[in-house]
């Protein structure tokens, strides 16, 4: 299947992919930025756009607030939770296709589910991020071990 958009709620994958930490706690901004790097590196390799939600009261000073067509970050402000706010992504694009949500949260995967989205869990997930950037890292090097043979006959 192929999605229109993976949203991502950004705790529960960091609680979940300690590697990504680095010793850091999930909600640390290290954390956040590896998160953001792993997943803008994943999104190069599929090429599906990636929103990563946080809980939180809006971004922290530190972090852009634009992001990118390609990978968003976005935080929830105002009484809204991440869970608010991907369940109403899911809505709103379901007249676009399909999007994949990322969570550990059942009840959520439920509610995406019903919304007319797919939800796989946390570890499913990295599963997947780990798969494709490891042939995305054994293309690169197939490609440059024909670009060097292609240069050597020249």
């Amino acid at each position: 299947m192929a999605w229109v958009r993976i949203l991502v709620d950004g705790y529960s994958l960091l609680h979940h992919w300690p590697a990504l930490r680095r010793g850091a706690p999930p909600h640390s901004a290290a954390a956040r930025n590896e998160l953001v790097r792993i997943l803008t590196q994943y999104q190069d390799a599929v090429g599906t756009p990636v929103t990563i939600f946080f809980d939180g009261s809006g971004a922290p000073p530190h972090v852009p607030k634009d992001g990118t067509p390609a990978v968003e970050v976005l935080f929830s402000s105002g009484g809204r939770t991440a869970d608010d706010l991907i369940e109403r992504v899911t809505h709103r694009f379901q007249e676009y296709g399909e999007v994949l949500v990322v969570t550990n949260d059942h009840a959520e995967r439920d509610t995406v589910s019903a919304a007319g989205g797919s939800a796989v869990s946390c570890s499913h997930f990295i599963a997947l991020v780990e798969s494709a950037l490891r042939t995305l890292r054994e293309s690169v090097r197939e490609y440059n071990r024909n670009e060097q043979k292609r240069y050597r006959q020249s």
